[in-house]
């Protein structure tokens, strides 16, 4: 896949209709990316979700606590075959979480980490989702 070009929602293939949920949000987040994917999703995020969601956006920085913690919270409100879009801060940059951390707080979780993306100027996301073999 050519990802040269696109934006960060494009990266993160919302499209409208999908119910996406909103964790960690504080006042670093990137607002030109929040503002992307409520245009791709083409509504508004959830904080407190009356329905299952199909996509969480979990925001997460390195004194956050514990990454999986972070994700098995996220995983609350999703659906059987949501995802989690686990967005840490770039290297050099306030909040960075190591990559072996967030490998190992995935695994300690029961998710599968499948690819990151450069999504934002100081953030990357990696897709988490729920291994296929398991049932829930």
């Amino acid at each position: 896949m050519d990802t040269e070009g696109l934006t960060g929602a494009e990266l993160l293939a919302l499209e409208p209709g999908l119910v996406v949920q909103e964790l960690g949000w504080d006042e670093d987040v990137d607002a030109d990316l929040r503002d992307d994917i409520m245009d791709a999703i083409d509504a508004e995020m959830v904080d407190e979700p009356l329905e299952a969601v199909d996509v969480v956006i979990l925001w997460w920085r390195d004194d956050d606590g514990d990454v999986a913690d972070g994700l098995v919270d996220a995983m609350t409100d999703l659906t059987d075959k949501g995802i989690i879009w686990l967005l840490t801060p770039k290297v050099g940059r306030s909040g960075f979480i190591d990559p072996s951390s967030v490998a190992e707080g995935v695994t300690i979780a029961g998710l599968s980490l499948t690819r990151t993306a450069n999504v934002a100027p100081d953030w990357q996301a990696t897709k988490v989702v729920r291994p296929k073999n398991t049932r829930r």
